[in-house]
């Protein structure tokens, strides 16, 4: 289709200043648009986070009559669609993340025997979305681009920004991102992470293999019940802590613990996307220290404060009346602080997790300021060389694993390079910074296994 244009593609002149070119007409090829008719009852896609979380949140957002299904945890088979599919030179969570919606959709494509068409009008994804030092910006294209390719042109991909919470600009979104919304998200994304919490402290001293991972496989189908019937949670995880309590544990034999942190996905994911870290190391002996979802609600709810503290530190000399808007924002983020804790140290005694000391944002990052700078935020901001720095001075794990994709620069560049000044000034440290792929794994397992057995020898 031949359209008329202001946008002129005629170059300057050789002096470089002519403007005459500026408001006249010229002619060029656009592509037209293609117009779909969307289904009005469209049903949402949503993943990213651990299975037992995904699954709670579809449960927590149908409850609010949002029509939600979870995607399986990405494989390796995602990886390889995504990177056939997404550009050259994206990180390992892209590879995977996108991949993974290719390869759910054609899964589905073929069983239901939906046109593409039919798909891109019925369906769509929901996920997180922002800004960064890092490619984490670039997500939605890279989703629009690989569905592209693989015949879903027009399929619908649509984001909140993880850092703004319940402050969403809702005006033309497909989900309705209300505080209702986010409330019943951080829910299941918090009783998720206890479930995991108590799943990671158990697995490793079951007696009969398999134990633990039924059990926490009744707690998740009972939360979801409870969510979606819209019943007391609380009494939906006292009826999960005699499920737990069952599970027979022989605690005889002592434990290498490992902390695992890194890149947030890379870090958290329970598949090929980090190599099953955490099961290889149960495998090994090990006893996992997992970075749980409320460490990046807690970061978040810090840089929002710290962030807050800066304005209100610079006098404003032309106010003429008294501002209350930053005393507003300072008690909304106290409260979403406030509640955080409390629901999540509710739902942690409920379950029966004990020995579980949720992390305290102002203290690691005064452990951290003397060597990362606090204004620097992207990423996971101090908190890996924080970590770093309380494991050691507080014994609390004998090895320190950070995993990220290859390349990532927040957690690479910018994390690793200060982690060596850190090891230096803690000799007894025993850190391993180890990147993901997709591919390698004989590399990496080797690795890992090194740094476990100078653990295991520390241990004994």
């Amino acid at each position: 289709m031949k359209l008329e244009s202001k946008c002129s593609s005629i170059k300057l002149s050789e002096q470089g200043t002519n403007l005459n070119y500026v408001g006249k007409e010229k002619s060029q090829w656009r592509d037209a648009s293609k117009k779909i008719v969307y289904d009005k009852n469209s049903i949402a896609l949503f993943n990213g986070l651990t299975e037992v979380q995904d699954q709670l949140i579809v449960s927590a957002l149908r409850s609010l009559g949002e029509d939600f299904v979870a995607l399986p945890i990405p494989d390796f088979d995602s990886f390889q669609k995504g990177k056939a599919f997404g550009n050259r030179g994206q990180c390992n969570p892209t590879y995977f993340t996108v991949g993974n919606l290719v390869k759910y959709l054609q899964e589905l494509q073929q069983e239901t025997k939906l046109s593409s068409s039919e798909i891109v009008q019925k369906y769509f994804l929901v996920t997180a979305g922002g800004c960064g030092p890092c490619r984490f910006g670039m997500y939605i294209t890279e989703y629009k681009k690989a569905l592209r390719d693989a015949g879903f042109e027009g399929f619908r991909v649509t984001s909140f920004e993880h850092n703004k919470g319940i402050f969403q600009d809702t005006s033309k979104e497909l989900v309705n991102y209300s505080p209702k919304f986010f409330v019943a998200l951080v829910k299941a994304v918090s009783i998720g992470d206890i479930i995991n919490i108590m799943g990671y402290k158990i697995r490793p001293y079951e007696c009969e293999k398999g134990a633990t991972d039924k059990a926490m496989n009744e707690c998740r189908s009972m939360v979801s019940e409870a969510f979606e019937k819209r019943k007391n949670l609380t009494l939906a995880l006292l009826k999960c802590r005699k499920i737990m309590q069952n599970i027979e544990q022989d605690r005889r034999e002592k434990k290498v613990k490992v902390m695992v942190m890194g890149e947030f996905w890379a870090a958290m994911t329970e598949g090929d996307g980090n190599y099953n870290l955490h099961r290889f190391l149960e495998s090994e002996g090990a006893e996992c220290l997992p970075q749980p979802m409320i460490n990046r609600l807690l970061l978040s709810i810090w840089e929002a404060n710290h962030e807050l503290e800066k304005s209100i530190s610079v006098e404003n000399y032309d106010a003429k009346s008294v501002d209350f808007t930053q005393m507003k924002t300072k008690i909304m983020i106290q409260l979403a602080k406030s509640s955080l804790l409390l629901h999540f140290k509710i739902y942690s005694w409920a379950i029966g997790l004990k020995d579980y000391d949720i992390p305290n944002m102002e203290k690691l990052s005064n452990l951290a300021k003397a060597y990362y700078p606090l204004d620097s935020s992207g990423g996971e901001g101090f908190l890996e060389v924080a970590h770093l720095i309380e494991s050691v001075k507080e014994n609390l794990a004998d090895l320190v694993i950070s995993v990220k994709p290859f390349g990532c620069m927040p957690s690479s560049s910018v994390s690793d390079g200060i982690q060596s000044l850190i090891t230096n000034r803690f000799p007894s440290s025993n850190f391993l910074a180890i990147e993901t792929s997709g591919e390698g794994g004989a590399n990496f397992y080797s690795r890992v296994q090194m740094a476990l057995f100078k653990a295991k020898e520390n241990v004994s």
